[in-house]
Formats: C-alpha cells, sequence, structure tokens
C-alpha cells in the first residue's frame, strides 16, 4: 500500500503556415476540442512540447492555466479509482491498478496493463488484467524484462480482505500480513512469490538497471524499507527509524532512493505501535527523505506540514517531483497538487494547479512525459473518479505556457 487509492475521497472529507495548412490545421483543432469537451483521449502522435504552430491550446482541456510544465494532457482511464501507474522499460505502455468496475468486477484493487497511445478507452477494453483477480492487489511496477511484480493477497482467498477501519470504525490504513511479492510474465501469467513470508511485503520498485527491488516490509517489526537482490536473493536493511517508511523509487542512475516516511514521536509513537499490532496505520504527517541506494546518508528532504508523499526524481536526478496538501491546509487540506523540489528542499515550484487530487507522478524512460493520477475533468466538473493521465514534459516554459488559459 504506497498510498490508498481512497485518499482522493477521505482528502474530500478531511484530507500557422499557408492557406492549405491554416485550414488543415482548424480542421483538426475543431475535432480535437471536440474531442477535449467529450472526455476522451486524443491519441496518437504527441504535439511538440514548445510554442511551435503544431500545439494546439484550445485543445488541451484537460491543462488547467499555470500547469506551465504539462502539455497535451490526455486521460487514459474513466472510471472508479485508478492509480500508481507506471512506465514499462521502453515506455509504451503502464501497469496500473484499478477497481474501475468497467474492467474490474471483483470489487478490490487488481494489476492492469494497458498501452500509453491508446490508453484503456472509455469501455475498459485497452485494459489487460495481469494480477490473478482475486484478493487485493497494490503497487504493480515491471522488471527490466518486461515481467511485472506486485502485491497480493490471494492465496489467503479469492474475495477482498476485510480492513481494519470496517472492523476499527474508524480511517486506517491497512498493512495486510497477507501482502506478499509476486512476479509474473508480461501477460500476467505464471505468477510465483518472488519476496514473501511472514508479515507485509509490498510497495515493490525496480532499480533500472533490474537488478534490486526496494520495497516496504513489516518483517523487522517495523515498516521499513528493504532491498531485494535479484540476482542473489539476498535482502538489505535499508531504514530503522520508527514510523512508516514507504513508496520508494531509485534515482534514474540508480544509485539513490527517494521515499516518503512519518516519524511519529511521543503519544504519536504509542498510537503507532498499538495500531501497526494491529496491522493498520493511521494517516499523518509524512515528509520526503533521500538517501544513498544501500541506505546510507539518509537525509530529510521536505519539512512541510501536512502529508507530502508519492515522490519520484526528476529526469536530472537533481529534483524531486512529489504530492502534498500543505498548501491547502487551511481550507481542510483537501486538495493535493505536485510540486517539484531540490534534493536540499530548496526550489520549492508547485506543477499542478486543478484544484482537486493530483498525486502518482511518474516519468517516462526518456524523461519527455509524466504519468500520474488526478480527479480532473475536462468540463472541470467535481468528480470523485480518480483517473490516469499522460502529459508532455516541458522542461523549458515558454511565454506561451505562462500565458496559457489567461484570458
Amino acid at each position: 500500500m504506497r498510498f490508498p487509492l481512497s485518499l482522493a475521497l477521505v482528502a474530500l472529507t478531511i484530507l500557422p503556415a499557408c492557406q492549405t495548412v491554416n485550414a488543415q490545421l482548424a480542421e483538426e483543432t475543431e475535432q480535437a476540442v471536440a474531442a477535449a469537451n467529450a472526455d476522451r483521449p486524443i491519441t496518437g502522435e504527441p504535439t511538440p512540447a514548445d510554442d511551435g504552430p503544431d500545439y494546439v491550446a484550445e485543445a488541451d482541456s484537460l491543462r488547467f492555466p499555470g500547469e506551465v510544465r504539462l502539455r497535451n494532457v490526455r486521460q487514459l482511464t474513466f472510471g472508479g479509482n485508478n492509480a500508481e501507474a507506471y512506465w514499462s522499460p521502453d515506455g509504451d505502455a503502464l501497469i496500473f491498478q484499478s477497481d474501475w468496475d468497467a474492467i474490474n468486477p471483483q470489487g478490490c484493487d487488481q494489476q492492469f496493463v494497458m498501452s500509453v497511445a491508446e490508453g484503456a478507452g472509455r469501455d475498459g477494453a485497452g485494459a489487460e488484467l495481469v494480477s490473478t483477480g482475486r484478493g487485493r492487489t497494490t503497487c504493480g511496477y515491471y522488471l527490466s524484462d518486461d515481467r511485472v511484480v506486485y502485491a497480493s493477497t490471494h492465496p489467503g482467498g479469492d474475495a477482498c480482505p476485510v480492513t481494519a477501519a470496517s472492523e476499527m470504525g474508524r480511517y486506517v490504513w491497512d498493512i495486510f500480513p497477507s501482502y506478499d511479492i509476486y512476479v509474473a510474465d508480461a501477460d500476467g501469467q505464471n505468477p510465483k512469490v518472488l519476496i514473501g513470508g511472514e508479515g507485509y511485503d509490498a510497495e515493490a520498485t525496480v532499480s533500472p538497471d533490474g537488478r534490486y527491488v526496494i520495497f516496504t516490509s513489516t518483517r523487522s517489526g517495523d515498516l521499513e524499507l528493504w532491498r531485494y537482490d535479484v540476482e542473489t536473493g539476498d535482502v538489505l536493511q535499508l531504514t530503522d527509524t520508527l514510523g512508516y517508511d514507504g513508496g520508494a523509487f531509485f534515482s534514474p542512475d540508480g544509485s539513490k532512493i527517494v521515499w516518503r516516511a512519518s516519524r511519529p514521536t511521543g503519544a504519536d509513537a504509542e498510537a503507532y505501535r498499538a495500531l501497526l499490532a494491529d496491522d493498520a496505520v493511521q494517516p499523518g504527517a509524512l515528509d520526503i527523505y533521500v538517501a544513498d541506494a544501500d541506505g546510507s546518508n539518509a537525509r530529510q528532504v521536505t519539512r512541510l506540514p501536512g502529508a507530502n508523499w508519492a515522490p519520484f526524481f526528476h529526469p536530472s536526478g537533481e529534483q524531486i517531483l512529489f504530492a502534498t496538501n500543505h498548501h491547502t491546509l487551511d481550507e481542510g487540506g483537501r486538495e493535493f497538487d505536485l510540486f517539484l523540489v531540490n534534493l536540499d528542499g530548496s526550489g520549492l515550484e508547485r506543477v499542478t494547479f486543478s484544484g482537486t487530487f493530483d498525486a502518482f507522478p511518474m516519468f517516462s524512460p526518456d524523461g519527455t512525459q509524466l504519468v500520474f493520477a488526478s480527479n480532473r475533468r475536462g468540463d472541470r466538473a467535481p468528480s470523485r473518479d480518480t483517473n490516469v493521465f499522460v502529459a508532455d514534459w516541458v522542461e523549458t516554459p515558454t511565454e506561451a505556457d505562462r500565458q496559457f488559459g489567461a484570458e
């Protein structure tokens, strides 16, 4: 459970050229605007992320004013809760988790893959199940050979496991001890345990060279980060401070890791321990941390109020893109946006401005695109659906980007 898909819901309750070319462009613009207004993806080759004549600002209905770093935003899923979408090594596909009833009648999150170019489609026909369809799953990812890994509870039963929230009568996150990490072929066939044992093992991601899997486990008695060597099967504990260490990713060169963590003290620490003994945690303050890939030289990056989570390295390896509600706490903390920050905590820059929920960012392998999850809609209507979106990343915004959406 890198971070529950239900967070979006919880946050709502708490937290130009010659004439011929111009005519063709006008026709294409009209079609694109119509498509965008219909909230279906505009597929095909993305247009350049610059201020040249090929970019059609009027068609970019899923982009919001202020989003100078994003262009050509496309929606890939269309209902339910869809998130944690992560790129295949070749950048052509995404693995994501979903409870969308068009593709998942079972009722709790399962793992799916879809083409980046086509998306899942409005009817979900473009989504292919790669988990077993049984139990609950979380945190899918690709190995370097295109096999997939994910955590699942399915050996414990076909049904969705009973949640701690339903038993305790309050909002908590489940730390299912029945989660083990599985590896399967690219089409989901031949699933087998990769990392297992007693307690919670989940939240797996993979180093760029495919050698290591970083994951969160309770095998030490606390929620800590561990590193699994794919070649030898050896495991190395990376963190050992009280609190929930999770949602970790490697830097582009594999030399560093980034993750989010809670650091409870005093009465909060006692409450944390008590809940963890019941296989649950309660959301609280989270900040972003970085360290070397072996866990050494760990340091805190953000010192912001609220929940700061879902971090991912910028392609340069010198910045981190993450989700946060620190800027909306005075309004109840209902809005989560993506922010960039330097590794030393300086240079904080807001990236998304949808006014809803934007999180789970990941850069494409070539660094030119960004996938993320959001409650945004082209018609700006309120929505509790969390969908997957992909956008071109603008490394150097132009004046056209700064003026996007201006009256």
